[in-house]
């Protein structure tokens, strides 16, 4: 729209100013056409150079006619002869004559040829000093006797020029604003339900496959892609919750006959020697096989559940957790180091504490003693974290893009007792939650787990807020 109204308005306001000064140069041709007439019939020619001679009445009526003229338009006009260097005819005022260069000398110069000068060049509105020359021959038997030059201000024009084209910038403004609102309607229109599919994806993709996009205005085909996208999510939220489901019915159907196959294996144990190793190798599998089967039950129940969001004091339900894990750091001779300040934030304290259970945990697992694992809270702008940082072997840059993965275990750390589930089952409780939880190297070695919660109230909150102190 500005390049067309550009494309538009330049050759418009040339076309303004051409039309103004051609009007001009017009008026001017009539009255040196005028003024011509009147020259024809003045037959006495003076004698002298520049002298005073009594002219005929004729004469005395061009003259008048040229002060008249000066004094009502202040255009100074004047007929001479064409030997210019003698004294004019007659002109106005009296002190004026023919310059002797520039375009008045050339308008006479083309005037002596018997043909009216040539429009003079477009004068433009910043040319404050620039004057139109105008000139037309007088014949008298078929010869040009004299020219009448007429000398024209172009105050007025060039402000008459400048006013249209003011009126013109105007127009183009306002054409502009019109466009601009329009397209700014128009865009809105078209992008609302991008920004909505937008939001929806950004909550999806945060663990909340519930979300869909609500029905919006916009053009008819990103509404087939909202309607689309509803569709997609309803096929993906099926397929994972059967998936759930296949998970939590598979491990609660295998759990029973394992626990009668565990207890066989106990009452197999009374008949055979004390200290049979092959009864104690089975008896270890069988229970390292209950503890995956119930580690895959709380992660589909995890993945499942809905949080129960409240206002929490993150410092004091941390302390909590250190508390209760410092029998167990003590037995392996590892200084488990709090500092719990008081902050609060938006979690389940529920799953707020497994989550904590489950870093504490690895974390005393892989930090040999004499070392010291330091769980820390602190409140970061808009999150509540608790960073807990052990001294262990620590982790490759390739092994810290897979940890939390399901089942995954590091290499060397395979004779560490562990499923591989619980980091994986922290990151679904605390994604319920809008909650995170990351893995960082600890200098100068070592593993740093971040756990992130918000510290903003959860949509839908409203006043139904109530808050958890948690402490020992």
């Amino acid at each position: 729209m500005a390049a067309v109204l550009l494309a538009l308005g330049v050759p418009l306001a040339a076309s303004l100013a051409a039309a103004q000064q051609q009007k001009v140069v017009v008026d001017r041709i009539d009255d040196t056409a005028r003024f011509a007439s009147l020259a024809q019939f003045v037959t006495d020619r003076p004698t002298g150079s520049r002298v005073d001679n009594v002219q005929d009445e004729r004469g005395e009526t061009l003259k008048r006619e040229l002060a008249a003229y000066y004094a009502v338009y202040q255009i100074r006009a004047g007929v001479f002869y064409r030997d210019s260097d003698d004294a004019p005819m007659a002109n106005a005022p009296e002190n004026w004559y023919l310059p002797a260069s520039g375009e008045g000398r050339d308008a006479f110069d083309e005037a002596l040829l018997g043909r009216r000068s040539h429009d003079p060049a477009q004068v433009w509105p910043w040319e404050g000093d620039k004057r139109l020359y105008v000139a037309s021959p007088v014949i008298r038997d078929g010869d040009v006797v004299a020219v009448v030059v007429v000398d024209s201000p172009t105050d007025q024009m060039r402000y008459k020029t400048l006013r249209g084209w003011i009126v013109i910038a105007v127009g183009e403004a306002a054409a502009m604003l019109l466009a601009v609102g329009a397209a700014l309607r128009l865009t809105g229109w078209v992008l609302k339900p991008v920004r909505i599919l937008d939001a929806t994806t950004h909550v999806i993709a945060t663990g909340r496959l519930n979300a869909r996009v609500a029905a919006a205005g916009g053009p008819p085909e990103l509404r087939r892609l909202a309607r689309s996208f509803n569709e997609m999510a309803d096929n993906v939220e099926n397929v994972l919750e059967q998936q759930r489901a296949f998970v939590a019915d598979a491990s609660h159907q295998l759990r029973n006959p394992l626990s009668a196959l565990l207890l066989r294996i106990e009452l197999l144990a009374l008949e055979l020697p004390e200290g049979n190793e092959e009864i104690a190798s089975v008896r270890t599998e069988g229970k390292r096989l209950a503890q995956v089967l119930d580690d895959l039950l709380d992660l589909a129940l995890a993945e499942h559940a809905e949080a129960d969001l409240m206002l929490t004091d993150i410092g004091a339900l941390t302390a909590e957790r250190v508390a209760a894990w410092e029998p167990v750091a003590r037995t392996k001779g590892v200084r488990l180091v709090g500092d719990c300040p008081a902050t609060t934030a938006w979690a389940d304290p529920i799953t707020l504490s497994s989550a904590l259970d489950a870093v504490i945990d690895n974390a005393l697992k892989f930090t040999p003693g004499g070392e010291a694992v330091e769980v820390a809270v602190a409140s970061n702008g808009m999150v509540s974290t608790v960073v807990v940082s052990d001294a262990g072997p620590g982790l490759t840059d390739e092994e810290l893009a897979r940890i939390g993965d399901r089942f995954w275990r590091s290499g060397r750390h395979q004779n560490i007792k562990g499923s591989g589930l619980g980091l994986s089952i922290s990151r679904a409780l605390l994604a319920t939650g809008g909650g995170s939880i990351s893995y960082a190297h600890h200098e100068p070695r070592g593993l740093k787990v971040t756990v992130a919660v918000p510290r903003t109230p959860p949509a839908g909150a409203g006043e139904a807020v109530h808050a958890v102190q948690v402490g020992p």
